[in-house]
Protein backbone atom coordinates (compact mmCIF):
# COMPACT_ATOMS: atom_id res chain seq x y z
CA UNK A 1 0.00 0.00 0.00
CA UNK A 2 1.55 3.19 -0.62
CA UNK A 3 1.34 6.63 0.49
CA UNK A 4 -1.86 9.13 0.68
CA UNK A 5 -1.62 11.74 -1.58
CA UNK A 6 -2.41 14.96 -0.40
CA UNK A 7 -4.76 16.63 -3.17
CA UNK A 8 -4.19 20.44 -2.66
CA UNK A 9 -7.54 22.69 -4.51
CA UNK A 10 -9.13 25.85 -3.60
CA UNK A 11 -12.55 26.25 -1.83
CA UNK A 12 -14.70 26.88 -5.18
CA UNK A 13 -17.22 24.45 -6.04
CA UNK A 14 -15.53 24.17 -9.29
CA UNK A 15 -12.20 23.79 -7.89
CA UNK A 16 -13.52 21.16 -5.76
CA UNK A 17 -14.99 19.31 -9.06
CA UNK A 18 -12.16 19.23 -10.69
CA UNK A 19 -9.90 18.16 -7.62
CA UNK A 20 -12.67 15.40 -6.98
CA UNK A 21 -11.75 14.21 -10.88
CA UNK A 22 -8.29 13.90 -10.23
CA UNK A 23 -9.04 12.18 -7.11
CA UNK A 24 -11.21 9.66 -8.32
CA UNK A 25 -9.04 8.71 -11.86
CA UNK A 26 -6.33 8.19 -9.31
CA UNK A 27 -8.51 5.86 -7.16
CA UNK A 28 -9.43 3.99 -10.57
CA UNK A 29 -5.57 3.30 -10.48
CA UNK A 30 -5.44 2.08 -7.04
CA UNK A 31 -3.99 5.21 -5.08
CA UNK A 32 -5.18 6.91 -1.98
CA UNK A 33 -5.87 10.45 -2.04
CA UNK A 34 -7.39 13.08 0.36
CA UNK A 35 -8.31 16.78 -0.63
CA UNK A 36 -6.95 19.51 1.34
CA UNK A 37 -8.28 22.87 1.01
CA UNK A 38 -6.51 25.94 0.30
CA UNK A 39 -7.59 30.08 -0.30
CA UNK A 40 -5.91 31.47 -2.58
CA UNK A 41 -5.14 35.22 -3.10
CA UNK A 42 -7.62 35.58 -6.18
CA UNK A 43 -10.22 34.23 -4.31
CA UNK A 44 -9.81 36.51 -0.88
CA UNK A 45 -9.69 39.71 -2.96
CA UNK A 46 -12.69 39.71 -5.05
CA UNK A 47 -12.69 43.40 -6.40
CA UNK A 48 -9.95 44.06 -7.71
CA UNK A 49 -10.15 43.35 -11.65
CA UNK A 50 -7.46 40.91 -12.54
CA UNK A 51 -6.31 42.44 -15.23
CA UNK A 52 -5.00 45.69 -12.43
CA UNK A 53 -3.61 42.75 -9.74
CA UNK A 54 -0.35 43.13 -11.39
CA UNK A 55 0.37 39.70 -10.90
CA UNK A 56 0.69 36.45 -12.53
CA UNK A 57 -0.69 32.98 -10.59
CA UNK A 58 -2.98 34.72 -8.88
CA UNK A 59 -5.31 31.86 -8.36
CA UNK A 60 -2.59 29.32 -8.13
CA UNK A 61 0.62 30.73 -5.77
CA UNK A 62 -1.03 29.51 -2.51
CA UNK A 63 -1.58 25.80 -3.75
CA UNK A 64 1.59 26.04 -5.09
CA UNK A 65 3.43 27.07 -1.98
CA UNK A 66 2.01 24.74 -0.32
CA UNK A 67 3.17 21.79 -2.80
CA UNK A 68 6.86 23.47 -1.86
CA UNK A 69 6.14 23.26 1.72
CA UNK A 70 5.38 19.40 1.53
CA UNK A 71 1.91 20.49 2.76
CA UNK A 72 0.26 18.66 0.09
CA UNK A 73 1.28 16.19 -2.67
CA UNK A 74 -0.37 17.48 -6.13
CA UNK A 75 -2.03 20.57 -6.94
CA UNK A 76 -4.83 21.02 -9.66
CA UNK A 77 -5.17 23.81 -10.97
CA UNK A 78 -7.81 25.20 -14.25
CA UNK A 79 -5.00 25.58 -16.59
CA UNK A 80 -5.79 28.75 -18.23
CA UNK A 81 -4.79 30.43 -14.57
CA UNK A 82 -1.35 28.77 -14.59
CA UNK A 83 1.66 30.80 -15.75
CA UNK A 84 3.59 29.68 -18.55
CA UNK A 85 6.53 29.64 -16.22
CA UNK A 86 6.21 27.22 -13.64
CA UNK A 87 8.19 28.05 -10.24
CA UNK A 88 11.20 26.03 -9.37
CA UNK A 89 10.66 22.55 -8.14
CA UNK A 90 7.43 21.94 -9.49
CA UNK A 91 6.63 20.47 -12.59
CA UNK A 92 3.54 19.54 -14.71
CA UNK A 93 2.13 15.99 -13.84
CA UNK A 94 -0.76 15.68 -15.83
CA UNK A 95 -3.62 17.27 -17.90
CA UNK A 96 -7.41 15.37 -17.42
CA UNK A 97 -8.61 15.02 -21.31
CA UNK A 98 -10.35 18.72 -22.07
CA UNK A 99 -13.81 20.17 -21.18
CA UNK A 100 -15.42 22.54 -23.23
CA UNK A 101 -13.29 25.49 -24.47
CA UNK A 102 -16.04 28.12 -25.57
CA UNK A 103 -17.00 31.38 -23.55
CA UNK A 104 -20.62 31.70 -22.53
CA UNK A 105 -22.73 35.01 -22.82
CA UNK A 106 -25.75 34.40 -19.93
CA UNK A 107 -28.47 36.64 -20.33
CA UNK A 108 -30.43 39.01 -17.66
CA UNK A 109 -33.37 39.27 -19.67
CA UNK A 110 -34.72 36.29 -22.69
CA UNK A 111 -33.01 35.97 -25.65
CA UNK A 112 -35.99 37.55 -27.42
CA UNK A 113 -35.26 40.94 -25.65
CA UNK A 114 -31.66 40.74 -26.67
CA UNK A 115 -31.50 39.28 -30.20
CA UNK A 116 -31.79 42.12 -31.88
CA UNK A 117 -29.27 44.14 -30.00
CA UNK A 118 -26.95 41.24 -29.81
CA UNK A 119 -27.30 40.23 -33.65
CA UNK A 120 -28.35 36.67 -32.59
CA UNK A 121 -30.80 35.64 -34.69
CA UNK A 122 -32.41 31.83 -35.25
CA UNK A 123 -29.04 30.47 -33.48
CA UNK A 124 -26.79 32.23 -36.46
CA UNK A 125 -24.50 35.70 -34.91
CA UNK A 126 -24.69 38.54 -37.84
CA UNK A 127 -22.71 41.55 -37.27
CA UNK A 128 -24.86 44.54 -35.59
CA UNK A 129 -24.83 48.29 -35.87
CA UNK A 130 -23.78 48.31 -31.97
CA UNK A 131 -23.34 52.26 -32.08
CA UNK A 132 -27.21 52.61 -31.91
CA UNK A 133 -27.96 49.38 -29.38
CA UNK A 134 -25.26 50.03 -26.31
CA UNK A 135 -24.63 46.61 -24.11
CA UNK A 136 -23.57 46.58 -20.51
CA UNK A 137 -21.86 43.58 -20.22
CA UNK A 138 -19.82 42.04 -17.24
CA UNK A 139 -16.37 40.09 -17.26
CA UNK A 140 -13.09 39.99 -15.44
CA UNK A 141 -10.97 38.61 -18.42
CA UNK A 142 -9.46 41.14 -20.23
CA UNK A 143 -9.31 39.07 -23.26
CA UNK A 144 -12.92 39.00 -23.22
CA UNK A 145 -13.62 42.76 -22.75
CA UNK A 146 -10.82 43.47 -25.63
CA UNK A 147 -13.43 40.73 -28.34
CA UNK A 148 -16.22 42.33 -26.92
CA UNK A 149 -15.15 45.78 -27.71
CA UNK A 150 -13.63 44.64 -30.58
CA UNK A 151 -17.31 43.70 -31.71
CA UNK A 152 -19.29 46.03 -29.72
CA UNK A 153 -17.29 49.44 -29.38
CA UNK A 154 -20.44 50.80 -27.67
CA UNK A 155 -20.58 48.78 -25.22
CA UNK A 156 -19.61 49.62 -21.23
CA UNK A 157 -17.68 46.08 -19.90
CA UNK A 158 -18.29 46.05 -15.87
CA UNK A 159 -16.05 44.05 -13.72
CA UNK A 160 -17.47 40.96 -12.53
CA UNK A 161 -15.26 38.86 -9.82
CA UNK A 162 -15.75 36.17 -7.61
CA UNK A 163 -16.82 32.25 -7.60
CA UNK A 164 -19.18 31.30 -10.66
CA UNK A 165 -21.74 30.81 -7.95
CA UNK A 166 -21.26 34.64 -6.81
CA UNK A 167 -20.94 35.79 -10.28
CA UNK A 168 -24.25 34.67 -10.99
CA UNK A 169 -25.86 35.89 -8.15
CA UNK A 170 -24.38 39.14 -9.05
CA UNK A 171 -25.56 39.33 -12.79
CA UNK A 172 -29.40 39.40 -10.83
CA UNK A 173 -29.06 42.06 -8.64
CA UNK A 174 -26.91 44.55 -10.92
CA UNK A 175 -28.34 46.36 -14.03
CA UNK A 176 -26.40 44.48 -16.34
CA UNK A 177 -27.67 43.23 -19.70
CA UNK A 178 -25.12 39.98 -19.41
CA UNK A 179 -21.77 38.38 -18.28
CA UNK A 180 -19.68 36.09 -20.02
CA UNK A 181 -18.42 32.94 -18.31
CA UNK A 182 -16.46 30.09 -19.20
CA UNK A 183 -18.72 26.87 -20.79
CA UNK A 184 -16.63 24.70 -18.52
CA UNK A 185 -17.16 26.34 -15.44
CA UNK A 186 -20.83 26.29 -15.75
CA UNK A 187 -21.19 23.39 -17.38
CA UNK A 188 -19.17 20.59 -14.66
CA UNK A 189 -20.89 22.17 -11.76
CA UNK A 190 -24.67 22.00 -13.34
CA UNK A 191 -25.36 25.60 -13.63
CA UNK A 192 -25.65 26.45 -17.29
CA UNK A 193 -28.73 28.58 -17.17
CA UNK A 194 -31.31 28.36 -20.16
CA UNK A 195 -30.91 32.12 -21.17
CA UNK A 196 -26.98 31.32 -22.05
CA UNK A 197 -25.46 31.59 -25.74
CA UNK A 198 -22.12 30.45 -27.01
CA UNK A 199 -20.21 33.01 -28.23
CA UNK A 200 -18.67 30.69 -31.22
CA UNK A 201 -16.77 34.53 -32.80
CA UNK A 202 -14.76 34.33 -29.43
CA UNK A 203 -11.59 32.95 -29.38
CA UNK A 204 -11.02 30.99 -25.66
CA UNK A 205 -7.99 31.73 -23.48
CA UNK A 206 -4.91 29.24 -24.01
CA UNK A 207 -5.68 26.29 -21.99
CA UNK A 208 -9.11 27.19 -21.44
CA UNK A 209 -11.15 24.25 -20.71
CA UNK A 210 -7.95 21.91 -19.64
CA UNK A 211 -7.38 20.96 -16.21
CA UNK A 212 -3.82 20.59 -14.61
CA UNK A 213 -1.83 18.98 -11.86
CA UNK A 214 1.27 19.81 -10.63
CA UNK A 215 3.77 17.77 -7.97
CA UNK A 216 7.09 18.79 -6.79
CA UNK A 217 9.99 17.78 -8.76
CA UNK A 218 11.52 15.10 -6.95
CA UNK A 219 8.48 13.47 -5.91
CA UNK A 220 8.53 10.31 -8.43
CA UNK A 221 5.80 8.52 -6.75
CA UNK A 222 3.21 11.40 -7.38
CA UNK A 223 4.39 11.97 -11.25
CA UNK A 224 4.09 8.06 -11.53
CA UNK A 225 0.88 7.88 -10.29
CA UNK A 226 -0.72 11.33 -12.47
CA UNK A 227 1.07 10.33 -15.59
CA UNK A 228 -1.64 7.13 -15.14
CA UNK A 229 -4.25 9.10 -16.61
CA UNK A 230 -2.27 12.55 -18.62
CA UNK A 231 -4.36 12.84 -21.86
CA UNK A 232 -1.90 13.09 -24.51
CA UNK A 233 -3.54 15.14 -26.87
CA UNK A 234 -4.47 18.02 -24.85
CA UNK A 235 -1.03 17.99 -23.40
CA UNK A 236 -0.03 18.96 -26.25
CA UNK A 237 -2.44 21.55 -27.90
CA UNK A 238 -2.26 23.21 -24.49
CA UNK A 239 1.69 23.52 -25.17
CA UNK A 240 1.08 25.00 -28.42
CA UNK A 241 -1.35 27.77 -26.98
CA UNK A 242 0.91 28.25 -23.57
CA UNK A 243 4.10 28.49 -26.20
CA UNK A 244 2.02 31.41 -27.94
CA UNK A 245 0.86 32.89 -25.22
CA UNK A 246 4.52 33.03 -23.73
CA UNK A 247 6.28 33.91 -26.48
CA UNK A 248 3.91 36.92 -27.15
CA UNK A 249 3.56 38.28 -23.87
CA UNK A 250 1.81 36.06 -21.75
CA UNK A 251 -0.57 36.22 -18.83
CA UNK A 252 -3.99 37.39 -17.58
CA UNK A 253 -3.51 40.81 -17.88
CA UNK A 254 -2.93 40.24 -21.81
CA UNK A 255 -5.81 39.99 -24.08
CA UNK A 256 -4.52 37.13 -25.95
CA UNK A 257 -6.19 34.10 -27.12
CA UNK A 258 -5.51 30.59 -28.70
CA UNK A 259 -6.82 27.24 -29.29
CA UNK A 260 -5.48 24.13 -30.38
CA UNK A 261 -6.86 20.93 -31.83
CA UNK A 262 -6.55 17.62 -32.95
CA UNK A 263 -8.17 16.97 -36.21
CA UNK A 264 -7.18 13.80 -38.92
CA UNK A 265 -3.76 13.48 -37.52
CA UNK A 266 -3.42 17.22 -37.66
CA UNK A 267 -3.04 20.19 -35.87
CA UNK A 268 -5.56 22.47 -36.33
CA UNK A 269 -4.52 26.20 -34.61
CA UNK A 270 -5.66 30.04 -34.41
CA UNK A 271 -4.34 32.43 -32.34
CA UNK A 272 -4.65 36.32 -31.76
CA UNK A 273 -3.78 39.46 -29.55
CA UNK A 274 -6.13 42.37 -29.37
CA UNK A 275 -5.55 46.06 -28.23
CA UNK A 276 -6.60 46.51 -24.38
CA UNK A 277 -9.56 48.84 -26.05
CA UNK A 278 -10.54 46.26 -28.64
CA UNK A 279 -9.72 48.08 -31.65
CA UNK A 280 -6.94 46.89 -33.18
CA UNK A 281 -6.06 42.74 -33.15
CA UNK A 282 -3.31 40.58 -35.25
CA UNK A 283 -4.71 36.85 -35.78
CA UNK A 284 -3.25 34.09 -37.08
CA UNK A 285 -4.60 30.70 -38.31
CA UNK A 286 -2.70 27.53 -39.81
CA UNK A 287 -3.48 23.61 -40.17
CA UNK A 288 -0.39 21.66 -39.91
CA UNK A 289 0.81 17.73 -39.53
CA UNK A 290 1.24 16.29 -35.88
CA UNK A 291 5.12 15.77 -36.20
CA UNK A 292 5.32 19.60 -37.58
CA UNK A 293 3.30 21.10 -34.61
CA UNK A 294 6.12 20.84 -32.02
CA UNK A 295 7.03 24.79 -32.37
CA UNK A 296 3.57 25.81 -33.89
CA UNK A 297 3.29 28.02 -30.73
CA UNK A 298 5.75 29.93 -31.38
CA UNK A 299 5.80 30.24 -34.85
CA UNK A 300 2.74 31.57 -34.90
CA UNK A 301 3.83 34.09 -32.04
CA UNK A 302 6.65 35.28 -34.39
CA UNK A 303 4.28 35.47 -37.36
CA UNK A 304 1.66 37.84 -35.24
CA UNK A 305 4.76 39.86 -34.00
CA UNK A 306 5.73 40.54 -37.55
CA UNK A 307 2.17 41.45 -38.92
CA UNK A 308 1.80 44.03 -36.19
CA UNK A 309 1.26 42.31 -32.77
CA UNK A 310 4.43 44.14 -31.75
CA UNK A 311 2.99 46.82 -31.81
CA UNK A 312 0.54 45.49 -30.09
CA UNK A 313 2.14 44.37 -27.45
CA UNK A 314 4.33 47.28 -26.62
CA UNK A 315 1.04 49.25 -26.19
CA UNK A 316 0.26 46.68 -23.14
CA UNK A 317 3.35 46.74 -21.85
CA UNK A 318 3.37 51.03 -21.49
CA UNK A 319 0.05 51.05 -20.48
CA UNK A 320 0.74 48.75 -17.52
CA UNK A 321 3.51 50.97 -16.33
Amino acid sequence: MGKIIRIGTRESELAVWQATQVKNLLLQYGYETELVYIKSEGDIDLSTPLYEMGVQGVFTRSLDSALLNNKIDIAVHSMKDVPTQLPKGIIQAAVLKRGPVKDLLVLKNELSVMSDKLGFVNGEWSIVNSESSPLTVATSSIRRKAQWLHRYPTSVVENLRGNVNTRLRKLKEEKWDAAIFAAAGLERINLRPENSIELDWMLPAPAQGAVMVVCREEDAYALEACVEFNDADTAFCTKIEREFLRALLGGCSTPISAYAEVLDEEIHFRGNIFSLDGKEKVEYENTVSIPDAAHLGLEAAEEVLSLGGQAIADSIKNAGK
